[in-house]
């Protein structure tokens, strides 16, 4: 199994105004001179940092981490307004015009291959290579896998307490949605608990339960921008319109990477991005769930980008 390779660090990080509302942080990493390669942190609501450059052979590769819209070190901090996967698609051009790249390889995991798929359809001439794991599509089956009942399944216990705090919702999105943008301050970060603490439940095959009484700023973005985008169905003009739009990407090169126990986008949405790009290589990992760092996904996620360096 390959460890990952260590940057030792970041060439360097700078704040860019994308609009009149948000200002991003952005890591500029690895060799000035090497293969332009954007990473996109998942979610939404998540973040980047040094972890995530260990895909990435330092040599090769110019490697560049932002933090996305209201999320990680971003200004303002949990902000909603004009937060949409199509504004990150805006972001993404700004930034790829800032640093001068005419195109580059797109690296995003869960919502983060929502994100590359959509930047792919608007600006599939600046995509070199696709490469996506946790495949996620944002549909409706996806979402109601996650929060209706599918990965509940698996963890009964995790998912009562997750369930049992909108009992009286018939659709625990609305539910948690009300609560956290409610002006009950102690019941939404209850909420802000709850909806965290069972995703952190299933990233890994040998999970290890978050405390639920702590609650972190990742977990508040975490849980409040992945409701937001759940709650307005993805923002997307239709259910499956990463996959109506797949005549957009389809001959981009693309690699798959998917665990076979991934119980948070399980693998009948990579299964479904294999059937729509027939060109593309789906690398389903046996002994893999969510996380990428697990040994398994990880190496083989390091052996994909390793081939494209060379």
């Amino acid at each position: 199994m390959l460890t990952g390779y260590e940057h030792v660090n970041v060439n360097r990080d700078l704040y860019i105004q994308v609009n009149d509302v948000h200002q991003l942080y952005v890591a500029d990493c690895g060799n000035p001179k090497g293969v332009p390669v954007v990473f996109l942190h998942g979610g939404p609501g998540g973040h980047t940092g040094k972890a995530c450059l260990q895909f990435f052979n330092p040599e090769k590769y110019r490697v560049i981490l932002f933090d996305q819209r209201g999320c990680g070190k971003s200004h303002p901090f949990l902000s909603t307004e004009k937060n949409t996967p199509f504004d990150s698609v805006h972001d993404m051009e700004v930034i790829r015009q800032y640093f001068g790249f005419s195109s580059w390889v797109v690296f995003g995991g869960s919502y983060g291959s929502s994100l590359a798929l959509t930047y792919a359809i608007i600006h599939p001439e600046r995509v070199k290579h696709l490469v996506l794991r946790g495949i996620f599509l944002g549909r409706k089956v996806d979402v109601d896998w996650l929060y209706r009942g599918g990965a509940g399944y698996f963890y009964p216990e995790q998912y009562e307490s997750f369930r049992s705090f909108v009992s009286e919702y018939e659709d625990p999105v609305v539910g948690y949605h009300e609560a956290l943008i409610g002006d009950d301050e102690e019941r939404r970060d209850e909420a802000y608990k709850r909806w965290a603490k069972w995703e952190d439940s299933l990233l890994t095959l040998f999970p290890k339960f978050p405390d639920p009484t702590t609650l972190s700023d990742e977990e508040r973005s975490i849980s409040l921008m992945e409701n937001h985008y759940f709650y307005h169905k993805m923002f997307f003009e239709s259910d499956n319109y990463l996959l109506e739009q797949a005549d957009r990407y389809a001959d981009i090169p693309m690699d798959i990477v998917q665990g076979r126990y991934d119980v948070i986008c399980p693998p009948f949405g990579a299964h479904a991005l294999a059937k729509a790009c027939p060109k593309a290589r789906l690398h389903l990992i046996e002994a893999s769930c969510h996380s990428p760092y697990e040994p398994a996904m990880k190496d083989q996620l390091i052996r994909i980008m390793d081939n494209l360096g060379n």
